[in-house]
């Protein structure tokens, strides 16, 4: 799992941001604000949460099959697609996918953060810092 942190919190406004950022690095990006952030979390988390129960029942299924079970490779196969029609969906969203079930929002100078199961987008972090640099929006 990721390690949580408190960082220092950041206020919503400061971390809106203006999309400013050079042409050429903006072509073909889709940034949102933090309120289309947050009016397609719904959607992120019901997808997401489907894919988890998916994975969940796999995981299961495996930890029950011998490893030289053929059933074993089918099921490994089978939880490998689970993970990767979910990363598509996301990635069709114009989502940043950072890990199992953690998607980042790009916002034009850097990302609103969501990770499963968590309950909003509740966290910041610019382009070169990951989930540890992550700051509490206010």
């Amino acid at each position: 799992m990721h390690p949580r942190s408190t960082p220092a919190p950041v206020r919503r406004d400061h971390a809106i941001g203006y999309n400013v950022g050079m042409a050429s690095d903006r072509v073909g990006r889709r940034f949102f604000s933090l309120r289309e952030a947050c009016e397609l979390l719904p959607t992120v988390k019901r997808l997401t949460a489907e894919a988890v129960r998916d994975a969940e029942v796999l995981v299961i299924q495996l930890q029950q099959t011998d490893d030289v079970d053929p059933k074993h490779e089918s099921l490994s196969a089978e939880l490998d697609q689970v993970v990767a029609r979910w990363t598509k969906t996301m990635q069709e969203m114009s989502l940043k996918v950072k890990g199992l079930w953690l998607v980042d929002f790009d916002n034009g100078e850097g990302y609103y953060c969501w990770c499963y199961p968590e309950d909003g987008i509740n966290h910041y972090h610019g382009y070169a810092e990951g989930f540890s640099g992550r700051l509490r929006i206010m």
